[in-house]
């Protein structure tokens, strides 16, 4: 006997899909775009000038700071809305390289910054994409708090430095750069032996949970 026509069901498939589907352009990977769109400015500002031009280098220290609140919120958002997206997934972690990346080697070149902690601050997250790429099949690597802290702890050194400042505030971004360095290479090297986990313990279609 055929069954009478229904309207559809929330619990239905189709109707479950239609309903949850994510636009592409909603307030969290608006906020990733915007902060992608800061860093050409960022650096245009930074180095106007000799580079050390007080009133630019606050425009900078600025700029930094709106991409950096940004980073903040749009995550949480993300999660807490349920406006997690593909694009968004991808699109994060290269905002957040670019300002970070953006920023030090900005440093460098101006001689704020010691060369060899770009160099580790970079290296690390070239090679934690990497190691991201070699096991992304295998498995799943949370994102964990020693990673949320290390970029907190450059953010707010990259800041005071960024600043035209003297002193002890100049000796106290130093203190911080040094911590961000840490806080680097301690959450690289945890970044590695998960990574190693996930490949020698997960396979094809397997992977862990956060």
């Amino acid at each position: 006997m055929d069954r009478p026509w229904s309207a559809p069901s929330p619990m239905r498939p189709g109707f479950a899909q239609a309903e949850t589907a994510v636009p592409l352009l909603n307030i969290a990977n608006i906020l990733t775009m915007l902060r992608i769109a800061i860093v050409p400015l960022f650096v245009v500002a930074l180095f106007v000038g000799d580079g050390h031009e007080t009133g630019w280098r606050i425009t900078a220290a600025a700029l930094f700071g709106l991409a950096a609140i940004t980073d903040r919120f749009d995550g949480q958002l993300a999660r807490k809305y349920g406006l997690v997206t593909d694009f968004g997934k991808l699109a994060d972690p290269i905002a957040d390289k670019a300002l970070i990346g953006s920023a030090v080697i900005g440093l460098s070149v101006l001689g704020d910054l010691a060369w060899w902690i770009t160099i580790i601050i970079c290296g690390r997250e070239i090679g934690v994409t990497l190691l991201r790429l070699a096991v992304v099949r295998r498995g799943v690597i949370p994102a964990g708090r020693g990673g949320k802290l290390k970029t907190l702890v450059q953010s707010l050194a990259i800041a005071v430095l960024l600043l035209p400042l003297s002193g002890w505030f100049a000796d106290a971004g130093m203190a911080l750069m040094y911590l961000a360095v840490a806080l680097t290479v301690v959450t690289g090297l945890d970044y590695v032996g998960q990574a190693a986990r996930v490949w020698f313990a997960g396979g094809p279609g397997r992977s862990r949970g956060a």
